[in-house]
């Protein structure tokens, strides 16, 4: 099965996005470009804040539905625990 992605983006207003894909570098682009979904759409520019790489698409959108019920401050959390172990790497 093909590798997947469940990523995170924040939009121009501060809100996060959460989606999967299986191909991460198209999906941002369509976001950015405002065809990726109508949430992001009236919300451009949008970043990319956190991502992980899931085994196939079932694992994927397991992930994404998980990622959903967390509250903002705990979507946060993940972010800022992505950033930080980047830069102590």
């Amino acid at each position: 099965m093909a590798v997947s992605f469940t990523y995170m983006l924040e939009c121009s207003d501060g809100s996060l996005y959460v989606g999967w894909t299986s191909d991460l570098e198209k999906r941002l682009r369509a976001h950015q470009a405002g065809q990726g979904s109508k949430y992001t759409r009236s919300r451009l520019p949008v970043r990319l804040a956190y991502f992980e790489e899931q085994p196939d698409k079932h694992a994927a959108m397991s992930r994404e539905w998980h990622l959903k019920r967390l509250t903002h401050e705990q979507k946060r959390a993940l972010i800022d625990s992505k950033e930080k172990s980047l830069y102590n790497e």
